[in-house]
């Protein structure tokens, strides 16, 4: 799955050298956790986040009868949320 995400983010960042992906793969649920170069979330994200969408519907199709989840993760968090 990881290489999925890989796969699709990639040719759409300036940094994808930047790209890190962490997945937590369960009995019947993918999570993944994507964090990219802060320049690259708008365009990861896309239009009111149609692009992120597109993504997790490919993701959730691979995904099979798995449930797929994919999050963008702001790598500056500071892990409390606001």
């Amino acid at each position: 799955m990881e290489d999925l995400v890989r796969h699709l983010v990639a040719p759409i960042v300036d940094h994808p050298e930047d790209i890190v992906l962490s997945t937590v793969d369960g009995e019947s649920v993918v999570m993944i956790e994507l964090k990219v170069h802060d320049d690259d979330r708008e365009a990861v994200e896309g239009e009111r986040g149609r692009t992120l969408r597109s993504i997790r519907n490919i993701l959730s199709a691979a995904a099979g009868s798995k449930k797929a989840s994919l999050d963008l993760v702001d790598e500056n968090a500071s892990g409390a949320e606001e």
